[in-house]
């Protein structure tokens, strides 16, 4: 292309003058590109706003109020109670998502769910951990009024809550009802197998962030507050689809998921604190505690000695039975790139006795988001045939009162 050189002016080098022209011409192009871009996919920035709080507190015997909210039939006839902590990056308003409250009174389930500490209403915990936050579920159960045993609701990284609630207060549980759970991707039990099988499903972003809060969680709260602490939505949304099937992609495109949504992520930042989140990326890759393997149904180790000897001829057989003794229902998309098919693979193999739902198509969102008809066969499944509510307790007068409130009626009559 030398001929082009006659064009230049003669005190300019042709070597110096094209790179420029050329380099001037790429960011013409990649700028041109970048606005086509802006201006068909996010005209219009969106923002999150803050809504007047409005959710009803119980008071902890720490000091602490608990944010929470009922659905469902009322707690004097509820047949079923089930109490549900939320996921990250969202609130008490999340519960299931869309499940319609002609479905609970149908099956005569209430359901309770809450605001983690920090999140939505809820005063943070100043140090809080996994026994903590069964601890928080069970003083929630008796302030509500729950006087036998619930089921615990589990959804992707809340369900870290309910296997604790199943370690530490598994006496206060009728069972685990669990979608997508996660689990400790560090857990030492795991084999090598069943750890890569779990990591070659993540973005490297998403594989960051777990490195990150696994050994330096302080670099976290920079990258929280440029993302969803920052007040805009398209942040979210991009933070949001970073590891999503096509099924899932679809869903989170609709009207209902998007206003869900952004109503959940508000209430989620309410307090604009970043330490509740970094305390939650925080407890997913630390020790818990315990291991999954601690909630299978086993035999206590027996101590050695003459004391404890005597102790065993005289005790229950239950007494010397350790692990949660009910039912334990998973439900996996085997679509899922946010918690993998792996991760419940493993709870299979360490929880025999749970008994894992895998779903063929299904990815993250889809068999738990505004699916009626997957609402209808999780309760069928926890529960069989809908029953409806408890009826009302009739009070019954004595004769002698009865009488006298029927000659008062007659007499006004």
């Amino acid at each position: 292309m030398r001929f082009l050189n006659e064009y230049l002016p003669e005190d300019r080098d042709p070597a110096h003058s094209w790179s420029v022209v050329l380099v001037v011409l790429f960011l013409a192009v990649a700028a041109i590109l970048v606005n086509t871009e802006i201006d068909t996919t996010s005209p219009v920035t969106k923002k999150l706003c803050m809504h007047p709080p409005n959710a009803t507190r119980i008071l902890l015997p720490d000091g602490r109020h608990l944010a929470y909210q009922e659905q469902g039939v009322p707690a004097d006839r509820a047949r079923y109670t089930m109490i549900a902590p939320h996921s990250f990056l969202s609130s008490r308003l999340a519960g299931i998502p869309g499940i319609k409250t002609s479905l609970l009174q149908e099956f005569g389930v209430r359901l309770i769910t809450y605001d983690l500490p920090g999140f939505g209403e809820s005063d943070p915990h100043p140090s809080r951990n996994l026994e903590s936050s069964a601890i928080d579920m069970l003083h929630l159960s008796y302030a509500v009024g729950v006087t036998d045993k619930f089921w615990v609701v589990g959804y992707s990284s809340g369900s870290m809550h309910a296997w604790a609630a199943l370690r530490y207060i598994p006496d206060r549980l009728a069972g685990a009802y669990m979608v997508a759970p996660i689990v400790n991707p560090y857990e030492p039990s795991m084999t090598k197998e069943e750890r890569r099988r779990i990591w070659e499903k993540w973005t490297v972003r998403k594989k960051l962030m777990y490195f990150l809060a696994q050994r330096f969680p302080r670099i976290l709260p920079s990258f929280y507050r440029r993302s969803f602490l920052s007040g805009n939505l398209a942040q979210v949304d991009e933070w949001l689809s970073l590891s999503l099937g096509k099924r899932d992609s679809a869903l989170i495109e609709e009207r209902i998921f998007q206003e869900f949504w952004q109503r959940d992520v508000e209430e989620s930042v309410r307090q604009g604190s970043v330490r509740p989140f970094v305390e939650e990326a925080v407890l997913q890759v630390s020790s818990w505690g315990f291991s999954l393997g601690d909630l299978k149904l086993q035999k206590k180790l027996q101590k050695k000695g003459i004391i404890f000897w005597f102790k065993s001829l005289y005790s229950r057989a239950e007494e010397d039975l350790t692990g949660f003794l009910g039912p334990i229902h998973i439900w996996q998309g085997m679509n899922d790139r946010v918690a993998p098919p792996a991760m419940s693979d493993f709870v299979q193999r360490v929880l025999p006795a749970a008994m894992v739902h895998k779903l063929l198509y299904e990815g993250h969102f889809t068999y738990f988001y505004f699916c009626d008809e997957c609402h209808r066969q999780i309760l069928s499944t926890l529960f069989g045939n809908p029953e409806g509510p408890l009826a009302s307790e009739v009070v019954q007068l004595p004769r002698e009162e009865y009488v006298e409130k029927l000659e008062e009626v007659t007499l006004t009559s």
